[in-house]
């Protein structure tokens, strides 16, 4: 995937490049615009690294938190659910918001545990309020996404099950 970031990167440094050239004809010196796309190069490839180091994190988030797996089997059956019953955009902006609340959550309180960790190795109470008021706002946003589920995909669910019988 990097790879094909870098690729497409490439092709727009040329492109760059080649409007750049066209500067030369109004009077920029050479040496600026090697210096100017040389920068260039450097930020864009800083920019899909990052982005790199992104996918990582979550990677890991995913891989090693046992909580993470949970809400990756919820955040995937309510997508399910909510194409099953045509939800709204509306409703859609809302349960994506409510699920990123969830994630975002989760990913603070694993770099919170991490950095924890590695400062206080040992036990310490001020540790543990750390972890524990991380672990707490992901509790937060967990019950409040559940609301908003709820809200939205509770009622056209409690109608197909009522029409069943």
């Amino acid at each position: 995937m990097i790879s094909q970031l870098l690729s497409t990167y490439e092709a727009k440094v040329l492109r760059i490049s080649n409007s750049i050239h066209n500067l030369l004809l109004l009077g920029i010196k050479c040496a600026d615009l090697q210096h100017l796309i040389s920068i260039l190069k450097k930020e864009l490839s800083d920019r899909i690294h990052s982005f790199g180091y992104a996918i990582e994190g979550i990677v890991y988030l995913v891989k090693s938190q046992h909580n993470a797996w949970i809400h990756l089997i919820i955040t995937i059956l309510v997508i399910v659910v909510g194409f099953w019953l045509q939800i709204s955009r509306t409703e859609w902006a809302l349960i994506v918001l409510a699920m990123m609340g969830v994630w975002m959550g989760e990913a603070v309180n694993t770099a919170v545990e991490a950095i924890v960790d590695m400062v206080m190795p040992e036990f310490h109470p001020l540790a543990k309020i750390a972890k524990d008021v991380a672990a707490g706002g992901v509790l937060l946003s967990a019950v409040a996404a559940a609301i908003v589920g709820l809200l939205i995909l509770g009622p056209p669910l409690w109608e197909f099950i009522t029409s069943l019988f």
